[in-house]
């Protein structure tokens, strides 16, 4: 019985030391997405900007997200068309020090996401840890009862 249950707290140990392990994303560049396109940001700074055409909805820099996602720059920060150019190759974005900037549409964005969304999968394992633990217990108290 001691053997086994020094098995299962092995086994919750390693569901949660497993998740431990850095599932970051290393970007090349600083960039937004609008409309489905990724625009990269560049430190060219712009001069006559006409609407808001939109704004970061979703900022992370260790994951991607779905919508008007950006690596570099918080939720909020508006985009804007910028006087004379297509939106189809490059938009203006305020940077961290509110200056505006070019930012050059590079490709077609293609993440789908994930059909729930979590901060972090580290919960998962934990709770699965400890729910294993848990009916790992009632089990053994049960056995214990019936040879009694």
């Amino acid at each position: 019985m001691k053997r086994f249950m020094a098995v299962c707290f092995l086994f919750l140990f390693a569901l949660m030391v497993h998740p431990m392990s850095s599932g970051a994303t290393s970007w090349a560049y600083p960039f937004v997405v609008w409309d489905g396109y990724v625009y990269e940001i560049t430190e060219e700074p712009v001069s006559e900007v006409e609407e808001e055409i939109g704004e970061v909805t979703a900022y992370n820099d260790m994951a991607q997200e779905r919508g008007n996602f950006s690596n570099a720059l918080q939720e909020g920060t508006p985009y804007y068309k910028i006087s004379g150019v297509s939106s189809d190759k490059a938009i203006a974005v305020k940077d961290r020090d509110g200056t505006l900037v070019k930012a050059v549409r590079l490709k077609e964005y293609t993440y789908e996401g994930m059909p729930y969304h979590t901060d972090s999968n580290e919960e998962v394992y934990v709770f699965l840890g400890i729910g294993a633990l848990i009916g790992l217990l009632i089990l053994f108290r049960i056995r214990s009862l019936k040879k009694a």
